[in-house]
This record gives structure tokens, sequence and C-alpha cells, in this order.
């Protein structure tokens, strides 16, 4: 197994935004973390990359922790943020150049992957440029570049849509399967509904802090006796019903 949070309350300050969260993402699979804003989402994701401690409950990777190995843990996750995050001050070259003294990786390797992703996402005359020159969907693509040039174990990417062109989207998705194949375990926060339910294996749902449900789309359905919906119609009734409560 991948990623395994279990029973995890957390949040910012001593307010609990999260309230006894349980999901996995095993290896080579796609899981949809699904929800509404302020539903979650990207708590759980800052708890996972360790921005966050948890209050309670745990959280592994490949049976490693935060609070055990550190190092280790960090060194087996990629992750592409909602809002990109460059240094003004650095080009793209440089960008990846950290990239790859971070995670340790061979230049020489590293710099063929590079080239790649550069080139998929029409960057690669580009190397020399600073963040100031990029459009926000640009800096978006650095960062993917930057995630998935590693060897991580674990993908993670929230809201990655947003800003990004209609080629770009379907770039990275073939990128996204490409890392499921080599038994990477991706975990995408996501509004975009109808993608989701098109690229992703398994689907967790929140909402108010609290898994409401998960599993495929058919378990999903079966659930809610809703044997024709779509993923967007299953969570909007699940949503509503959480507001009635």
């Amino acid at each position: 197994m991948a990623l395994e949070i279990k029973n995890l309350v957390g949040g910012y300050s001593q307010i609990p935004v999260l309230k006894d969260v349980t999901l996995d993402v095993q290896p080579g699979e796609l899981v949809g973390l699904i929800g509404l804003n302020g539903a979650g989402k990207s708590t759980t994701l800052n708890h996972v990359i360790g921005i966050l401690r948890p209050f309670s409950g745990s959280i592994t990777l490949n049976g490693l922790s935060l609070a055990t190995n550190p190092e280790e843990y960090k060194q087996q996750i990629a992750y592409v943020p909602e809002t990109p995050i460059l240094y003004d001050e650095l080009t793209l070259r440089e960008h990846l150049e950290l990239t790859m003294t971070a995670y340790g990786l061979d230049p020489q390797v590293a710099w063929k992957r590079a080239h790649r992703l550069l080139k998929i996402f029409r960057l690669d005359n580009k190397l020399d440029w600073f963040p100031a020159n990029f459009s926000k969907g640009m800096k978006q693509k650095v960062m993917i570049c930057c995630a998935f040039m590693t060897d991580a174990k674990l993908l993670i990417v929230d809201e990655p849509f947003y800003g990004l062109d209609p080629l770009a989207v379907h770039d990275l998705l073939d990128l996204i399967e490409e890392k499921k194949k080599a038994g990477v375990a991706v975990l995408m926060s996501t509004h975009v509904l109808d993608t989701a339910q098109k690229y992703c294996d398994r689907f967790v749902l929140l909402a108010a802090g609290k898994v409401r449900a998960h599993g495929t789309l058919d378990e999903l359905r079966k659930l809610g006796d809703r044997p024709d919906e779509s993923l967007d119609e299953i969570y909007l009734h699940l949503a509503r019903d959480d507001q009635n409560e």
C-alpha cells in the first residue's frame, strides 16, 4: 500500500477541520478527492505533505510516517499545488536544477526527463525565463514538470486544471496515466467532476471534513441506489443532503 490515512483529525490552530478521515491510495491508482469549497480537500493534502500535523490519527506512506522518518517520507512525494509556488529570482532552468538536488536525482537522467516534459508543455525554449515572464498557466506547467521528473512514489495534484489550456489538460492526464502504469500512486483533488469521472479509478467524497462516501463510480451508484447517475449528480445529492441535515 502506498498512502494510508487512518482516523485523521486535523486542521488549523485548535479547530478540527477534518473529522475522522480514513482513505488510501494504492500503487498504480488515481484517486479523486472530491468536495465543495471548505469540504477539507486542501486541508487533507496539507496534512499528507506535512504542512499541517494531525491532532490525532495517522498518515503513512509505504510504511513510513512524518513523525518517525520525515526525510524519507517527504522524498517519496511530489506535489503540484493549486497555486503555483515559484522563486522570483530563479529561472526555469534553476527551478529544475533545484528539484534535482532536492530529490537527489541523477542529473543526466533527470535532464532527459525534464527536456521531454518541457517539450510536451512547450516550455523548451524558455529555460532562461524568470517567473515574472510566465502566465499562470505556464507557471502551473513548471510545477508539473518539476513534480513529474522525480521518482516520487506518490503524486499529489491539487486542482490541476485551473489555468491550463485544453491541450495541456490532455497532456497532463496522459502523464498521470504513464505514472500509474509505472506503479505511482496519484491523489488528485478537483472540482472538474466530468474529467474525474473519466480518469479516476476511485473517489473519496468529502463534506464538512468527513468522508461521506468512497469507492468506484459503480460502488457510489449502488450506495445511493442511483444506477445511472454521473459523479457530479451523486456528489450534488450528498452535498444537498448534508446541508439539509
